[in-house]
């Protein structure tokens, strides 16, 4: 309908502008007509043919106006027809819907009228569910009254009962108060009786009660002890006897495949020369070639009468090696004095920590290492010339990584973790010139600045319990340290210290009570106590020679074990005539 409306509202516009064009061309070709009254018979022509356009456009648009208006007409003949239509089918399904709402009001009355009488016969069950509970509750009732009234009559029995348990009772306790009584005066006939027995046995014996008591404890005491002492060597000897065996055959199996160079523990060096005159050439003008060659390689030069040598001494070995190096290369060239001596010393300081590198490869493929920081390669290989008690030390740290590797393999651990703490044991002796403190806890610092694990390091600072050791590896560190150094002919030490330790043993046995005489054999390895058989008994001689092992312990440092003997012997003699 909006659109039939537009349509003729639209060409009623158009009709109403033409009809204004046409006006104003009359009114425009009349006012000529009236202005001029000259104009010929050509504009007369002109305003004949603007009134038959005029004209043309006026029915082309009511032509137009009324085509518009029939289908303007039309179409609202049509509109009209749907919205009938359209209405007539709102009309049907708003029937459908009402008999629908109908059909389902009635089904959910019927519905509802269902459910009601479902629920009515429910609780008339259950009405008649609650007369029959009610009438049995009423029945329990009356016989629970009659269990109630029989119990009445066997709880009145019992009462009579316990009235004469308690005149039972109350004789019953009469006559215990009498028999306590009785106990009583008996009791304090027995004390009376007792404390004259005791004064009778103290005027016999001597003794006071007192004295006898702690006579008798005195004894129980010395039975005690001398149990307890047995028990304690039978225990010892069995575990010792185990424990020996066990580790007799670790160790045994150990050193025996293991086989290493002996060396002698020096801080010279000796260096032969082609000829004798050659000594003054090292010397040189006025000893400055001597003194240039102490002062560029810290080491010592010794010109005495020996023929053809001449001794280099050092306490630093790497040190002692650059300087023997250089002073060999000096005489091979032949050229002696100051600059040639610099120039000798850096190449030979360069081959020297070549040498170093390489001894440090070679070890580490050795015992199987590997994954070592590189920055630890040249401290490791300056141990080639560092020496321990005579045992050259990087020989000593190969040695006891395979004798770890053994004992592992023995024990059932795997052995990997194992050499490689001990093969790194003692990598602090490389900087003892140059650190203070101990080489157990210089070493655990440098691996743990180098990326080593704690279990390593751990190992190192504790081989000689400076650190306590919380591992088997740190364990069996110490253990294989001890069997490399304690082989025969690994390592000696200097006479002095010898003697002295000697000395000292011999001392620490000798102060014991009952000890006649002190015997140190095999080099110290072995003291054998001789003891008074009358002073010292069995138990007496185990405890003694606890107590000196004991103190060594303590008291000394030395390589290996040492083994306390305390020998106790009784002599009977008689004479036949």
């Amino acid at each position: 309908m909006n659109g039939v409306w537009y349509a003729a509202v639209g060409a009623v516009f158009i009709l109403g502008v033409l009809f204004i064009q046409a006006y104003s061309r009359r009114s425009s070709s009349g006012g000529g007509r009236r202005g001029g009254h000259a104009t010929g018979a050509t504009e007369g022509a002109g305003d004949t043919l603007a009134s038959a356009e005029t004209e043309a456009t006026r029915r082309r648009a009511v032509a137009e106006a009324d085509a518009l208006r029939r289908a303007a007409e039309t179409e609202a003949e049509a509109v009209r027809r749907a919205a009938k239509s359209e209405l007539q089918s709102v009309h049907a399904d708003a029937e459908s819907i009402r008999a629908r709402a109908a059909a389902e009001a009635e089904a959910a009355i019927a519905d509802g009228r269902r459910q009601g009488e479902a629920v009515a016969a429910r609780l008339g069950a259950e009405l008649d569910g609650a007369r029959a509970d009610l009438q049995a509750q009423s029945r329990r009732l009356d016989e629970r009254e009659a269990a109630l009234a029989a119990d009445g009559s066997r709880l009145s029995a019992e009462a009579a009962e316990l009235e004469n348990a308690a005149r039972l009772l109350a004789e019953r306790q009469a006559e215990l108060a009498s028999a306590e009584s009785d106990l009583a005066r008996r009791d304090a006939e027995l004390r009376a009786r007792g404390a004259e027995h005791e004064r009778e046995l103290a005027r016999i014996a001597g003794l006071t009660a007192e004295q006898a008591r702690a006579e008798l404890l005195a004894g129980v005491e010395i039975t005690a002890r001398r149990d307890a002492a047995q028990l304690v060597r039978t225990i010892e000897n069995e575990a010792r006897t185990e424990g020996t065996e066990r580790a007799r055959a670790i160790v045994a199996e150990a050193v025996q495949r293991v086989a290493s160079e002996q060396t002698t523990e020096t801080v010279v060096s000796v260096l032969h020369l082609p000829a004798d005159d050659m000594k003054g050439r090292i010397i040189g003008r006025e000893g400055r070639n001597i003194r240039a060659f102490e002062s560029v390689t810290g080491v010592n030069v010794i010109i005495d009468d020996t023929p053809e040598a001449v001794l280099l001494s050092c306490f630093d070995p790497v040190r002692r090696e650059i300087g023997r190096l250089t002073l060999d290369k000096l005489i091979l060239d032949g050229r002696i004095h100051p600059h040639r001596i610099e120039e000798a010393y850096e190449q030979s300081k360069t081959e020297v920590e070549a040498l170093c590198l390489r001894a440090a490869r070679d070890a580490l493929a050795d015992v199987g290492v590997h994954d070592l920081d590189e920055r630890l390669l040249p401290t490791l290989g300056r141990l080639k010339y560092r020496t321990s008690y005579g045992q050259n030390v990087l020989g000593h740290l190969m040695e006891t990584a395979h004798i770890a590797g053994v004992m592992a393999a023995e024990l059932g651990i795997e052995p990997t973790l194992v050499k490689r703490c001990a093969f790194l044991h003692d990598i602090g002796k490389a900087l003892t010139h140059e650190v203070e403190g101990s080489h157990a806890l210089i070493g655990a610092e440098l691996l743990r600045k180098y990326g080593e694990t704690e279990a390593v390091a751990h190992a190192v600072e504790a081989h000689h319990n400076e650190v306590q050791p919380r591992t088997i590896e740190a364990v069996l560190t110490q253990a294989s340290d001890t069997c490399s150094a304690a082989r025969p002919g690994a390592r000696r030490e200097s006479l002095e210290n010898y003697v002295k330790r000697l000395a000292r043993i011999e001392q620490i046995a000798t102060a014991k009570e009952g000890v006649e005489k002190v015997f140190a054999m095999q080099s110290g390895r072995e003291v054998r106590v001789m003891v008074q058989p009358t002073e010292v008994d069995d138990l007496a001689a185990q405890v003694i020679a606890r107590e000196i092992a004991k103190q060594i312990e303590d008291e000394l440092t030395y390589p290996g074990q040492i083994r306390v003997t305390v020998v106790r012997e009784s002599r009977s003699t008689e004479i036949a005539h």
